[in-house]
C-alpha cells in the first residue's frame, strides 16, 4: 500500500461514495515505513478536499432539483435544510461521523455556508478523527 492509496481512499470516503479510509490508514501504521504525522497529515488532506468537493456540489446543484433524475425529493431536501438551519455551522463538527457526515458537508454546501467556516470546522473534525484512529493503535484508549 501507499500513501498515494491512502490519500484516495481518504478522499473517496469523504464524498458520498461508500468508501473506508481507517483501514488503509491502519495498514499503513502498522508497515511503519512512514511517520505518523505525515500518514495523518495525508489522510486529513484528502478527507477534507472530498468535504469540499460535496460542500461545492451542494453549491451548485439546487438548480438541478426540479430535473427528474434528481436524487432527493423536494420534500427530504427542504427537511434537510431546515435541520442545518437548526444547528448550523457546528454540525459540521459531526462530518467526520459515518453515514451522517458526508451528507452535512452536501448541505452545508446548500445552505451556502461560507467557505472558511466550513473548511475550519471539517479541518477539526477531520483530523481529529485521524488522530483518534492514530491513538487507538497506539493503545492511548
Amino acid at each position: 500500500m501507499s500513501v498515494l492509496l491512502l490519500f484516495i481512499s481518504a478522499l473517496g470516503a469523504a464524498t458520498l461514495l461508500p468508501l473506508q479510509s481507517e483501514a488503509v490508514l491502519l495498514a499503513l501504521l502498522a508497515q511503519d515505513v512512514h511517520a505518523a504525522w505525515l500518514l495523518i497529515f495525508i489522510a486529513s488532506l484528502g478527507n477534507i478536499l472530498g468535504s469540499c468537493i460535496n460542500w461545492y456540489l451542494g453549491l451548485k446543484i439546487e438548480v438541478f432539483k426540479s430535473k427528474k433524475w434528481f436524487p432527493v425529493s423536494e420534500h427530504k431536501l427542504v427537511q434537510a435544510q431546515k435541520t442545518y438551519q437548526k444547528y448550523g455551522f457546528w454540525s459540521l463538527l459531526l462530518s467526520w461521523v459515518p453515514i451522517i457526515g458526508d451528507p452535512i458537508t452536501f448541505i452545508a454546501g446548500l445552505m451556502k455556508e461560507k467557505f472558511f467556516k466550513f473548511l475550519l470546522m471539517v479541518t477539526l473534525a477531520k483530523t481529529g478523527r485521524y488522530l483518534c484512529v492514530y491513538l487507538i493503535f497506539i493503545n492511548v484508549f
